[in-house]
């Protein structure tokens, strides 16, 4: 009876963080819809949706100029800040949980870097592989984010036989050193504007983005998504270690391949559309471990839905805090994640002082 009454109260407080979570995510989209240089009521808002998502609209005779704000401008901008948000912090919880550290990130361990020079080589050498088209962008940069993280793995194996998230973390600093100075060396080598364009796009931003953004990142984070949702077993088997998994059944080096495909996935396309965009998959779903415990079968969800609703929040905050000029929001979210990352660290090393003790 004890344990049938745990359950339920552990189901009820799940059912609420669930409707909570959606429900932060609605309102977040909401703000992001109302707050503009140009006010537009919550019913007109409404209308337009619902007329151009399901042709079910009541209001008669709307100005051309309002359904093209919203519909055109703010709309898709909400959608991929939170395809943005929701795809960064599903990975950093994806590889937090691979690597049994809430240190790791795909910042951290240098995917989002490799990304990032996979997506500025595409855009200033005007680069389009036959047979992508469009998505030449995105799949470069997913390629490239992939080669960084085995790059890292690389290094610290050539360092040492373990995979210590210090030595991995340090890896990934390292990489990500280096493929800063090649970017930097591209951004030199170009023209006055090319140049301004990469380093604005390097700050992160979801601005003067269109739907054609929204469907470039779409189909890779559908699928980067239902690949870690399909293996949050081998997450939650894997917090016990590698060889612990493989005791009990799992196959640890076939997930581990898919989880870091299906995160790597989720981080490129997410840099393609977006830029650089720091510290969402470390701050997010470490907090979301502070409300649903260590099961990957709910941070994996919860994560997904926080961190859309969080980048759509911090897209809001970038275009409002000193409009009419915008700010990046990677600077937003570096202003929100470096204090909490610092916290972690110190955290980190403390309990392992404790430890030792």
């Amino acid at each position: 009876m004890r344990n049938l009454s745990i359950r339920r109260s552990l189901s009820n407080r799940l059912f609420w963080l669930y409707l909570g979570s959606g429900g932060f995510v609605l309102c977040a989209a909401l703000l992001g819809l109302l707050n503009s240089s140009v006010s537009i009521p919550i019913p007109t808002i409404l209308h337009i949706l619902t007329e151009n998502t399901f042709g079910m609209g009541w209001l008669p005779d709307l100005p051309k100029n309002e359904e093209m704000i919203i519909w055109n401008i703010r709309f898709p901008r909400v959608l991929l800040a939170m395809f943005v948000g929701a795809s960064l912090a599903l990975a950093g919880a994806a590889f937090q949980g691979l690597l049994r550290n809430p240190l790791a990130d795909p910042y951290t361990i240098g995917v989002s870097s490799g990304a990032a020079l996979g997506a500025v080589a595409v855009l200033f050498f005007n680069i389009t592989i036959i047979g992508l088209g469009n998505y030449t962008l995105p799949v470069v940069a997913i390629v490239s984010g992939l080669l960084c993280l085995l790059l890292v793995f690389g290094l610290v194996r050539l360092s040492s036989r373990g995979l210590a998230i210090e030595t991995i973390i340090l890896a990934g600093i390292i990489i990500s050193a280096f493929i800063s100075s090649i970017i930097s060396l591209i951004i030199a080598l170009g023209d006055k504007e090319a140049m301004t364009q990469i380093i604005y796009w390097l700050y992160g931003s979801v601005g003067m983005r269109s739907w054609g953004h929204v469907q470039l990142i779409f189909p890779f984070m559908l699928a980067g998504s239902i690949l870690l949702f399909l293996h949050y077993r081998e997450l939650n088997a894997m917090a016990l270690g590698e060889e612990a998994a493989d005791h009990i059944g799992v196959n640890v080096k076939r997930g581990k391949i898919l989880i870091l495909f299906g995160a790597s996935l989720l981080t490129g396309s997410a840099v393609a559309v977006s830029g650089s965009i720091g510290f969402v998959g470390l701050v997010i779903p470490h907090l979301v471990r502070l409300l649903t415990g260590p099961n990957h079968r709910h941070v994996l969800p919860f994560s997904m839905l926080i961190g859309g609703g969080f980048l759509v929040l911090a897209d809001l905050l970038a275009r409002t805090i000193i409009a009419p000029k915008e700010l990046p929001i990677g600077v937003i979210t570096a202003l929100i994640g470096a204090p909490v990352f610092a916290g972690l660290l110190i955290r980190e090393r403390v309990g392992k002082g404790k430890g030792n003790d």
